[in-house]
Protein backbone atom coordinates (compact mmCIF):
# COMPACT_ATOMS: atom_id res chain seq x y z
CA UNK A 1 0.00 0.00 0.00
CA UNK A 2 1.67 3.31 -1.13
CA UNK A 3 0.53 6.91 -0.01
CA UNK A 4 2.36 9.44 -2.69
CA UNK A 5 3.77 12.88 -0.79
CA UNK A 6 3.62 15.65 -3.68
CA UNK A 7 5.95 18.76 -2.90
CA UNK A 8 6.48 21.44 -4.86
CA UNK A 9 10.34 21.62 -4.49
CA UNK A 10 13.10 19.56 -2.75
CA UNK A 11 13.39 18.95 1.03
CA UNK A 12 12.96 16.80 3.49
CA UNK A 13 9.37 15.34 4.38
CA UNK A 14 8.08 16.64 7.59
CA UNK A 15 8.97 13.79 9.87
CA UNK A 16 5.81 13.18 11.59
CA UNK A 17 4.15 12.40 8.38
CA UNK A 18 7.34 9.88 7.41
CA UNK A 19 6.63 8.28 11.02
CA UNK A 20 3.10 8.20 10.85
CA UNK A 21 2.84 6.43 7.57
CA UNK A 22 5.45 3.85 8.48
CA UNK A 23 3.84 2.76 11.68
CA UNK A 24 0.75 2.50 10.00
CA UNK A 25 2.48 -0.01 7.44
CA UNK A 26 2.19 2.21 4.43
CA UNK A 27 5.07 3.00 1.79
CA UNK A 28 5.74 6.53 0.83
CA UNK A 29 7.33 8.22 -2.38
CA UNK A 30 7.92 11.79 -2.85
CA UNK A 31 6.77 13.72 -6.10
CA UNK A 32 8.87 16.71 -6.88
CA UNK A 33 7.01 19.62 -8.25
CA UNK A 34 10.39 21.73 -9.14
CA UNK A 35 10.43 23.68 -12.40
CA UNK A 36 10.93 21.92 -15.77
CA UNK A 37 9.43 18.45 -13.99
CA UNK A 38 6.77 16.76 -15.21
CA UNK A 39 5.85 14.03 -12.62
CA UNK A 40 4.38 10.95 -14.22
CA UNK A 41 0.65 11.06 -14.11
CA UNK A 42 -0.34 7.20 -13.23
CA UNK A 43 -1.69 6.17 -10.43
CA UNK A 44 -0.38 2.58 -10.58
CA UNK A 45 -0.21 1.37 -6.95
CA UNK A 46 -1.18 4.62 -5.29
CA UNK A 47 -3.83 4.67 -2.57
CA UNK A 48 -3.50 7.92 -1.08
CA UNK A 49 -1.63 11.56 -1.41
CA UNK A 50 -0.48 13.79 1.11
CA UNK A 51 -0.20 17.28 -0.74
CA UNK A 52 2.43 19.43 1.25
CA UNK A 53 2.95 23.47 0.77
CA UNK A 54 5.84 25.10 1.50
CA UNK A 55 7.68 28.85 0.94
CA UNK A 56 6.08 30.83 -2.31
CA UNK A 57 3.67 27.45 -3.15
CA UNK A 58 0.96 28.20 -5.59
CA UNK A 59 1.96 25.74 -8.27
CA UNK A 60 -1.02 25.34 -10.62
CA UNK A 61 -3.22 27.77 -9.16
CA UNK A 62 -4.22 28.71 -12.56
CA UNK A 63 -2.58 25.86 -14.41
CA UNK A 64 -5.66 23.70 -12.92
CA UNK A 65 -2.85 21.84 -10.81
CA UNK A 66 -0.01 18.45 -11.85
CA UNK A 67 -2.07 16.16 -14.07
CA UNK A 68 -1.27 13.35 -11.24
CA UNK A 69 -3.28 15.19 -8.51
CA UNK A 70 -5.79 16.20 -11.43
CA UNK A 71 -6.49 12.19 -11.99
CA UNK A 72 -6.25 10.94 -8.49
CA UNK A 73 -9.38 14.14 -7.59
CA UNK A 74 -11.61 12.09 -10.21
CA UNK A 75 -10.61 8.65 -9.36
CA UNK A 76 -11.85 9.46 -5.83
CA UNK A 77 -8.03 8.65 -4.26
CA UNK A 78 -8.17 9.95 -0.76
CA UNK A 79 -6.31 13.51 -1.15
CA UNK A 80 -4.71 15.04 2.03
CA UNK A 81 -3.56 18.56 1.81
CA UNK A 82 -1.49 20.60 4.43
CA UNK A 83 -0.89 24.15 4.82
CA UNK A 84 -0.23 26.26 1.40
CA UNK A 85 -0.27 23.13 -0.38
CA UNK A 86 -4.24 23.57 -0.40
CA UNK A 87 -4.03 25.50 -2.94
CA UNK A 88 -2.79 23.63 -5.35
CA UNK A 89 -5.75 21.09 -3.76
CA UNK A 90 -8.48 23.92 -4.64
CA UNK A 91 -6.73 24.27 -8.49
CA UNK A 92 -7.14 20.82 -9.41
CA UNK A 93 -11.23 21.22 -8.32
CA UNK A 94 -14.04 22.15 -9.46
CA UNK A 95 -15.01 26.22 -10.25
CA UNK A 96 -14.51 28.69 -7.42
CA UNK A 97 -17.77 29.44 -6.18
CA UNK A 98 -16.79 31.47 -3.30
CA UNK A 99 -13.36 32.71 -1.39
CA UNK A 100 -12.01 32.44 2.13
CA UNK A 101 -10.24 34.74 3.73
CA UNK A 102 -9.14 36.53 6.32
CA UNK A 103 -7.42 40.07 8.01
CA UNK A 104 -4.52 40.27 9.65
CA UNK A 105 -4.65 40.27 13.60
CA UNK A 106 -4.88 38.77 16.81
CA UNK A 107 -4.53 34.54 16.54
CA UNK A 108 -7.89 33.41 17.00
CA UNK A 109 -9.10 29.80 18.24
CA UNK A 110 -9.55 27.08 15.43
CA UNK A 111 -12.69 25.18 16.16
CA UNK A 112 -14.02 22.18 14.26
CA UNK A 113 -17.33 22.53 12.72
CA UNK A 114 -20.33 21.09 13.47
CA UNK A 115 -20.44 19.30 10.24
CA UNK A 116 -16.81 17.45 11.04
CA UNK A 117 -18.68 15.04 13.55
CA UNK A 118 -19.95 13.83 10.67
CA UNK A 119 -16.90 13.63 7.88
CA UNK A 120 -15.42 10.02 6.93
CA UNK A 121 -11.61 11.98 8.58
CA UNK A 122 -12.67 14.30 10.86
CA UNK A 123 -15.59 12.33 13.16
CA UNK A 124 -13.89 11.84 16.25
CA UNK A 125 -11.29 14.70 16.31
CA UNK A 126 -10.51 16.55 19.20
CA UNK A 127 -10.90 20.38 19.25
CA UNK A 128 -7.53 21.58 17.80
CA UNK A 129 -5.75 22.72 20.65
CA UNK A 130 -4.85 26.54 21.16
CA UNK A 131 -1.38 27.96 19.73
CA UNK A 132 -2.28 27.54 15.88
CA UNK A 133 -1.73 29.85 13.59
CA UNK A 134 -4.71 30.30 11.00
CA UNK A 135 -4.13 30.60 7.54
CA UNK A 136 -4.97 34.71 6.88
CA UNK A 137 -4.66 34.58 2.70
CA UNK A 138 -7.24 34.41 0.10
CA UNK A 139 -8.20 30.72 -0.96
CA UNK A 140 -10.89 30.17 -4.06
CA UNK A 141 -12.99 27.08 -2.96
CA UNK A 142 -14.82 24.68 -5.11
CA UNK A 143 -18.59 25.11 -5.06
CA UNK A 144 -18.87 21.86 -3.36
CA UNK A 145 -16.56 22.47 -0.28
CA UNK A 146 -17.66 21.44 3.24
CA UNK A 147 -15.87 23.38 6.10
CA UNK A 148 -14.53 21.59 8.82
CA UNK A 149 -12.47 24.08 11.23
CA UNK A 150 -13.42 27.78 11.36
CA UNK A 151 -11.86 30.49 13.36
CA UNK A 152 -13.33 34.08 13.57
CA UNK A 153 -13.14 36.19 10.67
CA UNK A 154 -11.27 33.33 9.13
CA UNK A 155 -12.94 30.50 8.26
CA UNK A 156 -12.57 27.52 6.06
CA UNK A 157 -9.29 26.53 8.09
CA UNK A 158 -9.96 22.95 7.32
CA UNK A 159 -12.41 21.51 4.45
CA UNK A 160 -13.36 18.70 2.22
CA UNK A 161 -14.10 18.68 -1.52
CA UNK A 162 -16.10 15.34 -2.74
CA UNK A 163 -15.72 12.94 -0.82
CA UNK A 164 -12.35 12.41 -1.03
CA UNK A 165 -10.41 15.37 -0.45
CA UNK A 166 -9.41 17.13 2.92
CA UNK A 167 -7.63 20.34 3.02
CA UNK A 168 -5.83 21.70 6.50
CA UNK A 169 -4.79 25.13 6.23
CA UNK A 170 -3.72 26.26 9.40
CA UNK A 171 -0.25 25.81 11.41
CA UNK A 172 1.03 25.00 14.85
CA UNK A 173 3.99 26.76 16.63
CA UNK A 174 6.73 24.78 17.97
CA UNK A 175 5.02 21.48 17.71
CA UNK A 176 1.92 22.58 19.57
CA UNK A 177 -0.14 20.63 17.19
CA UNK A 178 1.87 17.97 16.83
CA UNK A 179 -0.36 15.54 18.63
CA UNK A 180 -3.42 16.36 16.74
CA UNK A 181 -1.64 16.88 13.75
CA UNK A 182 -0.16 12.99 14.14
CA UNK A 183 -3.85 11.67 15.05
CA UNK A 184 -5.25 13.44 11.71
CA UNK A 185 -2.65 11.38 10.07
CA UNK A 186 -3.39 8.47 11.89
CA UNK A 187 -7.00 8.73 10.80
CA UNK A 188 -6.19 9.71 7.29
CA UNK A 189 -3.77 6.33 7.14
CA UNK A 190 -7.03 4.34 8.59
CA UNK A 191 -9.13 5.60 5.95
CA UNK A 192 -6.77 4.93 2.81
CA UNK A 193 -6.36 1.71 4.04
CA UNK A 194 -10.04 0.99 4.53
CA UNK A 195 -10.49 2.41 1.09
CA UNK A 196 -7.70 0.88 -1.11
CA UNK A 197 -9.98 -1.60 -2.54
CA UNK A 198 -12.27 0.63 -4.17
CA UNK A 199 -9.53 3.04 -5.07
CA UNK A 200 -7.23 0.45 -6.90
CA UNK A 201 -10.62 -0.28 -8.73
CA UNK A 202 -11.67 3.63 -9.86
CA UNK A 203 -7.83 4.17 -10.31
CA UNK A 204 -7.65 1.39 -13.00
CA UNK A 205 -10.81 2.37 -14.76
CA UNK A 206 -10.85 5.86 -14.39
CA UNK A 207 -8.15 6.06 -17.03
CA UNK A 208 -9.44 3.89 -19.46
CA UNK A 209 -13.23 5.09 -18.89
CA UNK A 210 -13.21 7.40 -22.04
CA UNK A 211 -11.69 4.52 -24.34
CA UNK A 212 -13.65 1.84 -22.59
CA UNK A 213 -16.90 1.72 -24.82
CA UNK A 214 -15.14 2.32 -28.07
CA UNK A 215 -12.58 -0.70 -27.49
CA UNK A 216 -14.97 -3.21 -26.69
CA UNK A 217 -18.14 -2.20 -28.68
CA UNK A 218 -17.85 -5.54 -30.45
CA UNK A 219 -18.58 -7.53 -27.71
CA UNK A 220 -22.05 -6.00 -27.58
CA UNK A 221 -23.68 -8.96 -29.31
CA UNK A 222 -22.15 -11.26 -27.09
CA UNK A 223 -23.93 -8.91 -24.03
CA UNK A 224 -27.29 -9.23 -25.30
CA UNK A 225 -27.15 -12.69 -25.49
CA UNK A 226 -26.02 -13.32 -21.91
CA UNK A 227 -28.99 -11.26 -21.19
CA UNK A 228 -31.57 -12.88 -22.98
CA UNK A 229 -30.59 -16.16 -20.71
CA UNK A 230 -31.87 -14.20 -17.61
CA UNK A 231 -35.43 -14.29 -19.40
CA UNK A 232 -37.50 -11.26 -16.83
CA UNK A 233 -40.83 -10.70 -17.06
CA UNK A 234 -41.95 -7.59 -18.66
CA UNK A 235 -42.25 -5.09 -15.78
CA UNK A 236 -39.94 -6.16 -13.77
CA UNK A 237 -36.34 -4.66 -12.20
CA UNK A 238 -33.08 -5.00 -13.47
CA UNK A 239 -29.76 -4.04 -12.54
CA UNK A 240 -26.45 -4.36 -14.38
CA UNK A 241 -24.51 -4.64 -11.11
CA UNK A 242 -20.79 -3.37 -11.89
CA UNK A 243 -21.86 -1.72 -15.39
CA UNK A 244 -18.86 -0.26 -16.48
CA UNK A 245 -20.22 2.07 -19.65
CA UNK A 246 -23.41 0.29 -19.58
CA UNK A 247 -23.53 -2.13 -22.44
CA UNK A 248 -25.79 -4.75 -21.14
CA UNK A 249 -28.58 -2.00 -20.25
CA UNK A 250 -29.97 -2.03 -23.36
CA UNK A 251 -30.94 -5.11 -23.57
CA UNK A 252 -32.09 -5.34 -20.02
CA UNK A 253 -34.61 -2.55 -20.79
CA UNK A 254 -35.95 -4.73 -23.69
CA UNK A 255 -36.37 -7.29 -21.43
CA UNK A 256 -38.50 -5.98 -18.69
CA UNK A 257 -40.14 -3.14 -21.21
CA UNK A 258 -41.16 0.64 -20.67
CA UNK A 259 -43.05 -0.58 -17.26
CA UNK A 260 -40.05 -1.97 -15.76
CA UNK A 261 -36.94 -0.72 -14.12
CA UNK A 262 -33.16 -0.59 -14.87
CA UNK A 263 -30.36 0.47 -12.69
CA UNK A 264 -27.06 0.51 -14.21
CA UNK A 265 -24.63 0.12 -10.85
CA UNK A 266 -20.63 0.89 -10.70
CA UNK A 267 -18.07 1.98 -7.72
CA UNK A 268 -16.07 4.38 -10.49
CA UNK A 269 -17.70 8.00 -11.45
CA UNK A 270 -15.46 7.84 -14.40
CA UNK A 271 -17.48 5.06 -15.67
CA UNK A 272 -21.05 6.49 -14.79
CA UNK A 273 -19.89 9.02 -16.59
CA UNK A 274 -18.94 7.61 -19.69
CA UNK A 275 -22.36 5.66 -19.59
CA UNK A 276 -24.05 8.95 -19.59
CA UNK A 277 -22.30 10.20 -22.95
CA UNK A 278 -23.05 7.14 -24.50
CA UNK A 279 -27.06 7.96 -24.15
CA UNK A 280 -27.79 4.56 -21.19
CA UNK A 281 -29.76 6.79 -19.35
CA UNK A 282 -32.01 6.61 -22.18
CA UNK A 283 -32.71 2.89 -21.12
CA UNK A 284 -32.07 3.12 -17.36
CA UNK A 285 -30.76 4.75 -13.96
CA UNK A 286 -26.61 5.15 -13.48
CA UNK A 287 -26.11 4.99 -9.59
CA UNK A 288 -22.41 5.13 -7.82
CA UNK A 289 -22.50 2.21 -5.22
CA UNK A 290 -20.40 -0.66 -3.82
CA UNK A 291 -21.68 -3.79 -4.94
CA UNK A 292 -21.24 -5.90 -1.86
CA UNK A 293 -23.64 -2.89 0.39
CA UNK A 294 -26.54 -1.85 -2.25
CA UNK A 295 -28.52 1.16 -0.93
CA UNK A 296 -31.44 -0.85 -2.43
CA UNK A 297 -34.34 -2.48 -0.04
CA UNK A 298 -34.40 -6.11 0.50
CA UNK A 299 -36.39 -8.16 -1.79
CA UNK A 300 -36.71 -5.40 -4.66
CA UNK A 301 -34.82 -6.41 -7.93
CA UNK A 302 -36.20 -9.39 -10.11
CA UNK A 303 -32.71 -10.00 -12.06
CA UNK A 304 -29.00 -9.20 -11.32
CA UNK A 305 -26.55 -8.83 -14.61
CA UNK A 306 -22.75 -9.07 -13.48
CA UNK A 307 -20.16 -9.03 -16.10
CA UNK A 308 -16.47 -9.62 -15.09
CA UNK A 309 -17.35 -8.72 -11.72
CA UNK A 310 -17.43 -11.26 -8.92
CA UNK A 311 -14.25 -13.35 -8.77
CA UNK A 312 -12.18 -9.66 -8.60
CA UNK A 313 -14.01 -8.95 -5.42
CA UNK A 314 -12.46 -8.94 -2.30
CA UNK A 315 -14.59 -11.14 -0.34
CA UNK A 316 -17.13 -12.69 -3.39
CA UNK A 317 -19.11 -14.88 -0.77
CA UNK A 318 -20.27 -11.71 1.13
CA UNK A 319 -21.29 -10.13 -2.94
CA UNK A 320 -23.51 -13.14 -3.33
CA UNK A 321 -25.32 -12.87 0.37
CA UNK A 322 -25.94 -8.96 -0.50
CA UNK A 323 -27.07 -9.42 -3.36
CA UNK A 324 -29.38 -12.14 -2.42
CA UNK A 325 -30.50 -9.62 -0.17
CA UNK A 326 -32.25 -7.40 -2.47
CA UNK A 327 -33.60 -10.34 -4.60
CA UNK A 328 -37.32 -10.80 -4.79
CA UNK A 329 -38.73 -14.58 -4.45
CA UNK A 330 -36.99 -16.35 -7.86
CA UNK A 331 -34.90 -13.62 -8.75
CA UNK A 332 -32.23 -14.42 -11.75
CA UNK A 333 -28.68 -13.47 -10.98
CA UNK A 334 -26.71 -14.06 -14.72
CA UNK A 335 -22.61 -14.02 -13.82
CA UNK A 336 -21.12 -13.25 -17.20
CA UNK A 337 -18.28 -13.00 -19.34
CA UNK A 338 -17.61 -12.56 -23.50
CA UNK A 339 -14.50 -14.76 -22.82
CA UNK A 340 -14.31 -18.58 -21.35
CA UNK A 341 -12.14 -19.26 -17.98
CA UNK A 342 -9.58 -21.20 -20.23
CA UNK A 343 -9.32 -18.53 -23.04
CA UNK A 344 -8.45 -15.84 -19.97
CA UNK A 345 -6.31 -18.02 -18.78
CA UNK A 346 -4.06 -18.55 -21.87
CA UNK A 347 -4.90 -14.44 -23.15
CA UNK A 348 -2.58 -13.88 -19.25
CA UNK A 349 -0.26 -16.91 -19.77
CA UNK A 350 -1.27 -19.04 -16.94
CA UNK A 351 -2.81 -22.48 -16.55
CA UNK A 352 -6.60 -22.82 -15.57
CA UNK A 353 -6.65 -22.27 -11.74
CA UNK A 354 -7.83 -24.99 -9.69
CA UNK A 355 -9.15 -22.57 -6.98
CA UNK A 356 -10.64 -19.95 -9.10
CA UNK A 357 -14.27 -19.04 -7.59
CA UNK A 358 -15.80 -19.29 -11.18
CA UNK A 359 -15.11 -22.97 -11.28
CA UNK A 360 -18.37 -24.69 -11.15
CA UNK A 361 -16.93 -27.04 -8.47
CA UNK A 362 -16.30 -23.60 -6.63
CA UNK A 363 -18.84 -21.87 -7.93
CA UNK A 364 -21.84 -23.67 -7.12
CA UNK A 365 -21.01 -24.16 -3.26
CA UNK A 366 -20.53 -20.26 -3.28
CA UNK A 367 -23.70 -19.70 -4.55
CA UNK A 368 -26.18 -22.33 -2.32
CA UNK A 369 -23.96 -21.09 0.87
CA UNK A 370 -26.00 -17.36 -0.07
CA UNK A 371 -29.53 -18.62 -1.13
CA UNK A 372 -28.94 -19.23 -5.05
CA UNK A 373 -29.34 -22.40 -7.18
CA UNK A 374 -27.11 -22.83 -10.23
CA UNK A 375 -29.44 -23.97 -12.97
CA UNK A 376 -27.12 -23.37 -15.96
CA UNK A 377 -23.08 -23.10 -16.03
CA UNK A 378 -21.32 -22.69 -19.88
CA UNK A 379 -17.98 -22.26 -19.82
CA UNK A 380 -16.56 -22.69 -23.39
CA UNK A 381 -14.50 -20.11 -25.76
CA UNK A 382 -16.29 -17.07 -26.63
CA UNK A 383 -18.57 -17.71 -22.97
CA UNK A 384 -18.68 -17.86 -19.72
CA UNK A 385 -22.16 -18.12 -18.40
CA UNK A 386 -24.02 -18.93 -15.05
CA UNK A 387 -27.34 -18.49 -14.36
CA UNK A 388 -28.76 -18.86 -10.49
CA UNK A 389 -32.05 -18.71 -9.31
CA UNK A 390 -32.45 -17.29 -5.61
CA UNK A 391 -34.35 -20.41 -3.49
CA UNK A 392 -37.20 -19.81 -1.65
CA UNK A 393 -36.62 -17.34 1.64
CA UNK A 394 -36.67 -19.10 5.18
CA UNK A 395 -39.03 -17.37 7.83
CA UNK A 396 -37.22 -14.72 9.71
CA UNK A 397 -34.01 -15.58 8.10
CA UNK A 398 -31.59 -12.62 6.70
CA UNK A 399 -32.73 -13.01 3.67
CA UNK A 400 -36.35 -12.61 4.71
CA UNK A 401 -37.11 -9.03 3.65
CA UNK A 402 -40.26 -7.56 2.02
CA UNK A 403 -40.38 -5.73 -0.98
CA UNK A 404 -39.79 -2.40 -1.09
CA UNK A 405 -40.10 0.51 -3.43
CA UNK A 406 -37.07 1.32 -5.70
CA UNK A 407 -35.20 4.58 -4.07
CA UNK A 408 -34.70 7.36 -7.41
CA UNK A 409 -31.13 7.14 -8.68
CA UNK A 410 -30.31 10.05 -10.73
CA UNK A 411 -27.24 9.36 -13.39
CA UNK A 412 -24.09 9.60 -12.06
CA UNK A 413 -21.22 12.30 -13.41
Amino acid sequence: MAVVIVQPAPGETPPLVSRVLAAAGMDSRTVLLTDGEAPSADLYGVEGMIVLGGRGCGFGETAGGPALLRNALAAEVPVLALGTGTRMLTAGGSPAARTASGAPGADRAVQLTPAAGADPLFAGAEQPPPGLRPARDPLHLPADTVVLASCDGLPAQAFRIGGSAWGVRFLGRNGAADPWAAGLLGRFAALVTARSEHTAARAFFTRRAEAWEERFAHQTPAYEAGVARMRLAPGGVAVDLGCGTGRAMPALREQVGAGGRVLGIDVTPAMLAAAARHGRTRHGRLLAADCTRLPLPGASVDGIFSAGLLDHLPDPYAALREWARVSAQDGVLLLFHPSGRAERAARHGCPLDPSDLLAEENLRPALEGAGWHLDAYEDADGRFLARAVLRARTRGGPAAAQPARLPSAGASG
